[in-house]
């Protein structure tokens, strides 16, 4: 069975799927020890580890290299975040996914927003957005190359006027579109995501916040793909910063082998 298959399945099978949230080689061989069934990139903490702000900062080749370096280290499949898709010319997107298939990508991570010149992230035109997918799909289709496509939609991480209703108005037309997935990040209430569940057919992806239910109740309510996002690499950033301030508090090496 290919990789992407198995991805696919993974989305498909009775317990949730925990897809571990990667930023480099180390990161990815450490998930991959842990037994998680596949991996997917972090845009965030990717570009943090290089000094970049997230919102297609750093350029794609930089990307490219990068995930190519964790497809050559790691035995199960990797799903790329390529944001808004590097570009806003559709051929251009289109270009970089199936650049991302030809090295061993099995899924892509698509959003509905886009940072603009000013740093300042706005949500995009709903049936724009879901003729998009629509061409990803078909060329990809005639193609014959497999991409898992999870959509995301950032109504709720936006913080916008009424989200959830955004949210089920966008799930319902980029399932319509071709989506394989729909990924909606900052929903945390139970009785709404059982709602967005219940709104398209296809798998719901949630990720990590504090008042996020547990992965049981998220499993009950029918969620089927949960992910981390940069809150991993932030809790790693973090301990590394905790223990530098240890060595320099105690004028010692000890708290690194403690």
């Amino acid at each position: 069975m290919s990789d992407f298959h198995i991805f696919q399945q993974l989305h498909q099978q009775e317990n949730m799927f925990h897809i571990g949230n990667v930023w480099d080689i180390p990161s990815a061989l450490m998930f991959e020890k842990a037994g998680y069934q596949a991996l997917g990139t972090s845009s965030a903490a990717i570009a943090d580890t290089l000094g970049h702000e997230d919102g297609e900062q750093m350029p794609f080749d930089t990307l490219v290299g990068i995930v190519t370096s964790i497809i050559d280290n790691v035995s199960i499949p990797l799903s790329v975040d390529i944001e808004a898709g590097y570009s806003r010319d559709i051929e251009n997107v289109i270009g970089n996914i199936i650049r991302l298939a030809n090295i061993g990508v099995v899924g892509i991570n698509l959003e509905d927003s886009v940072v603009n010149e000013e740093g300042n992230r706005q949500i995009v035109d709903a049936l724009e957005f879901s003729q998009k997918i629509q061409v990803i799909k078909a060329h990809l289709y005639e193609k014959k190359i497999d991409v898992f496509l999870n959509i995301r939609t950032d109504s709720f991480i936006m913080g916008l006027d009424k989200p959830q209703e955004k949210a089920i108005e966008r799930a319902k037309l980029y399932e319509h579109a071709g989506a394989d997935g729909i990924f909606i990040p900052c929903v945390v209430n139970q009785d709404e995501i059982k709602q967005l569940v219940d709104c398209v057919s296809i798998p719901l992806n949630v990720m990590a916040m504090p008042t996020l239910p547990s992965f049981s109740i998220l499993e009950n309510i029918g969620v089927k793909r949960v992910s981390s996002g940069p809150f991993v690499y932030n809790k790693v950033k973090a301990a590394l910063g905790d223990s530098l301030q240890n060595i320099k508090q105690k004028k010692s090496f000890l708290p690194l082998f403690e």
